[in-house]
């Protein structure tokens, strides 16, 4: 089973969950921290949901450290990964990290099941979730607030610093979110219209479907 394959049965999933949302968009290797490190797939909504997946021909030697980043700005997370890794993953992500395990069928097809619902992170930090915001998006963000002033010239750094000091994080992620939906490069990636649900809809409403 390859990380192709895994890849492609969770981006069927979501599409197939979200079908019509234009409130959601769909992201594969999502930057985080400026684009240092990307996670494999992220949901865009009323929250921010990542999917980190890995395969039978992955290790699971840089999971710590990645568990430890994408919880700085991640709503809520999920593992994708095989039986091979799901008990010695399951040891080392956060309880409170969402558990999907996939499997191969007799017809060869993939079926991702949940072993354990994500909860909400009980702590992000405001700088590295401001972080996920290009310098023109953190201006516009902090403009909206009336926080521009005198900061029209300064560097990307200081304006994600100046929204992290000034804003409350129910404003910053409702901000950030909204920037990432409306950033171009990832226009193609929205969720195929057929009807509308709301902003604050479940983003994960269940797992247990054929990919």
């Amino acid at each position: 089973m390859r990380d192709r394959d895994v890849r492609q049965a969770l981006l069927g999933l979501l599409r197939e969950q979200h079908l019509g949302d234009s409130n959601t968009i769909i992201v594969e290797e999502m930057g985080i921290w400026a684009g240092t490190v990307r996670i494999d797939v992220a949901v865009v909504n009323g929250e921010l949901t990542g999917f980190e997946l890995k395969s039978e021909r992955d290790t699971l030697t840089r999971l710590p450290d990645q568990a430890e980043v994408y919880g700085l700005v991640f709503d809520k997370l999920y593992l994708l990964t095989t039986e091979k890794h799901w008990r010695k993953a399951a040891a080392i992500i956060p309880k409170w990290w969402g558990e999907l395990v996939v499997r191969t069928q007799i017809d060869g097809s993939l079926t991702i099941r949940e072993k354990r619902r994500g909860r909400y992170n009980p702590k992000i930090d405001p700088k590295i979730l401001a972080k996920l915001l290009w310098r023109e998006e953190a201006l516009a963000l902090l403009d909206r607030h009336g926080l521009a002033l005198g900061f029209k010239s300064k560097s990307a750094s200081v304006l994600h610093d100046r929204l992290a000091t000034n804003l409350d994080l129910s404003s910053l992620r409702e901000g950030v979110r909204a920037a990432l939906k409306q950033r171009p490069a990832w226009s193609g990636q929205v969720a195929p219209d057929a009807f509308d649900m709301p902003i604050h809809a479940d983003p994960n409403p269940s797992f247990e479907v054929t990919g």
